[in-house]
């Protein structure tokens, strides 16, 4: 008996795949990936500091709101200092939940990614025209917000149901970024056409290595330098993309951030002019720009 399949992609060994280059010839696309996410307060999922007592849990929520007040705005200015751009993904109600967070992302010229209504919720759980209104509904408030409708979605907590990719591709989205598959774009099949997939990173991301395996950010940020030179040296041979997904409530704590100014600033330093610092969304453009 055959295994089941999702029929989204078949198996591609990335050796024999057709040759390209990024921007300016350049071979390794690197891009972080911002999660800007509000909680229910006493109600729906949040990650965990310490084991969650009845609710309200008050040490979970106000960990996590800590992210929107403080680490966030902590991690802007060190992206402006290192000039660093970065896709935000966005939770439609933090427009409500935290005035002016997610207009500091867009004024800094940065891509808003779409990322459900919450992170106190996943999508893939719910009937088809029920995960199709929420898609509708956060889409509608990202392109009222910025101007622009979203180009790509993270679904809250990698969450997809059996047609999410389908009503992505149906909502006017050209990627996604739930599957951590492969470290180059590839081409999803949907009920009416093809979405792309981008490259989002699971083990270079501070909520499984931080909260799930429990390491601190010493180590996560030496795993990021090096990802960083095994996949600059890669590139030589074969195009790849690299995310660095973080968390405010996270990688923005005092003692975190201080390894990730460091290794965000040693990885600028490395890279010279060999990486295309680059958007999810600009890596969509150009690999579709491509005909591949």
């Amino acid at each position: 008996m055959p295994l089941p399949h999702h029929a989204r992609y078949e198996y591609s060994p990335i050796p024999a795949r057709a040759d390209f280059a990024w921007p300016e010839g350049k071979r390794l696309a690197v891009y972080v990936g911002m999660n800007v996410e509000c909680f229910g307060f006493a109600s729906g999922l949040g990650a965990e500091l310490a084991p969650g007592g009845p609710q309200p849990d008050v040490l979970n929520h106000a960990w996590r709101d800590y992210g929107n007040r403080v680490g966030l705005w902590r991690m802007i200015e060190l992206f402006d200092r290192l000039a660093m751009p970065c896709t935000a993904l966005i939770n439609s109600e933090i427009y409500a939940a935290a005035p002016g967070l997610a207009e500091a992302f867009l004024a800094r010229g940065d891509e808003i990614a779409g990322h459900g209504r919450s992170n106190a919720e996943r999508q893939g759980i719910l009937p088809e025209a029920e995960e199709a209104a929420l898609i509708a509904e956060a889409t509608a408030v990202l392109t009222a917000q910025t101007g622009l409708a979203p180009k790509g979605w993270l679904g809250p907590w990698i969450s997809q149901s059996a047609v999410t990719p389908d009503l992505l591709h149906e909502a006017g989205y050209e990627y996604l970024l739930d599957w951590c598959h492969d470290d180059q774009p590839t081409w999803m099949q949907t009920r009416k056409g093809r979405i792309l997939s981008v490259p989002y990173p699971q083990e270079l991301n501070d909520i499984p290595q931080i909260v799930g395996r429990k390491r601190e950010g010493a180590e996560f940020c030496d795993m990021i330098l090096a990802a960083f030179d095994v996949m600059l040296a890669e590139s030589a041979r074969r195009p790849l993309v690299m995310g660095i997904a973080l968390h405010g409530y996270i990688m923005g704590q005092p003692h975190r951030f201080y390894h990730l100014e460091r290794a965000l600033t040693q990885l600028r330093a490395k890279a010279g002019d060999a990486v295309w610092f680059a958007t999810a969304g600009a890596i969509n453009d150009h690999f579709r720009s491509l005909g591949l």
